[in-house]
């Protein structure tokens, strides 16, 4: 018998189903600047169509995955969520510099292609490209037996965004005196897994399908709760003129790295631990691997997403810019004091 592709483990017949699975679903997130569907050498964008109302436009592009949050999925055999998070997490990088996401890219790899997975992974990515204005112009699938073990997968992607070059935010006029408003998280979004399932897992001995008193939820569901996008209410804010002094997207390396990524060289800040409710998952996190408090706040977002810098006195018109969107809460979390660049907790 010859040998061909698919006996070494690689089906192109499957992967050409998969494509042709999605199409329908992608093209639901094309706004009318998109000229081709999946399934080309690339994804074709009218960008002077785009950016006919922008006087300077500069992109702004961030690359990112989902990390090892896909080995919680993988045990929970529930792939639905995992495409929204590298979506929300892509977005809210470009995001942090002001810029408004318009296009999204996707890269998923498997030891051998699911459709049934292939299927929720996308479905993910479609919900949170369509609910935040993204065209998921393309993407690639790639099946890599021998790279990856049985049933794993890995998940990237890509999103191009725009804002005028004179509105960029770089956190350059950050000055002592300003205010920390930090948006509330839905849990760890796509950080600290690492950290969080050797305590969980093997210190604290539990399962995904644990249910413990802290959580509403399973252990594993609870793990699994989506990233937040933050794109419409932030944009909702900067398109009311309030001046945006800085964002910082609390990723990975939490506020201890973040933060000073943003800072002027004489600036630092102050965070007021009590100001918003430590998120149950991460008290448990905590007490079960004996983790230090610093180290939580740099592996974790604590219950915080986003952080805005603005002046005092722009405070009360983000709360009402945002008044009745509930799913998100504001905290006054901190102020900035003139310290060379490091975070104090209090």
């Amino acid at each position: 018998m010859s040998l061909t592709y698919e006996s070494a483990g690689v089906s192109i017949s499957a992967g050409n189903e998969a494509v042709r699975m999605i199409k329908e679903k992608v093209k639901t997130t094309f706004s009318p600047h998109v000229l081709t569907g999946i399934g080309g050498f690339g994804g074709a964008f009218d960008i002077k169509s785009a950016l006919s109302s922008y006087n300077h436009p500069i992109l702004i592009q961030s690359i990112d995955g989902v990390g090892t949050k896909l080995s919680i999925a993988k045990a929970m055999n529930k792939y639905d969520t995992v495409g929204i998070d590298v979506v929300s997490n892509c977005c809210n990088d470009a995001l942090a510099m002001g810029a408004v996401p318009i296009t999204f890219l996707d890269y998923v790899a498997h030891e051998k292609l699911d459709h049934a997975v292939m299927a929720e992974i996308m479905d993910g990515m479609v919900k949170g490209c369509r609910e935040n204005n993204v065209s998921l112009i393309g993407g690639e699938t790639a099946e890599m037996p021998g790279t990856y073990t049985a049933g794993e997968h890995d998940i990237v992607g890509c999103v191009t965004g725009v804002v005028e070059k004179e509105k960029i935010i770089t956190g350059k006029n950050i000055q002592p005196g300003d205010v920390l408003l930090g948006f509330s998280s839905s849990g760890l979004h796509t950080n600290g897994y690492s950290l969080a399932r050797k305590a969980l897992f093997e210190i604290g001995g539990y399962s995904v399908h644990s249910s413990l008193p802290e959580l509403e939820k399973s252990l594993g569901e609870t793990l699994l709760e989506p990233h937040l996008n933050y794109t419409n209410p932030v944009l909702k804010i900067i398109n009311a003129g309030i001046e945006m002094r800085g964002i910082v997207h609390v990723t990975g390396g939490g506020f201890i790295e973040n933060i000073p990524r943003i800072l002027p060289d004489n600036c630092s800040v102050e965070i007021k631990k009590d100001s918003w409710p430590i998120l149950p998952i991460f008290k448990l996190i905590e007490r079960v691997g004996n983790i230090s408090e610093q180290e939580m706040y740099t592996a974790f977002n604590m219950g915080i997403g986003l952080i805005l810098v603005i002046t005092p006195e722009e405070v009360l018109r983000v709360r009402n810019t945002l008044f009745g969107q509930n799913e998100f809460k504001i905290y006054e979390i901190g102020k900035v004091v003139e310290v060379k660049q490091e975070v104090k907790l209090i």
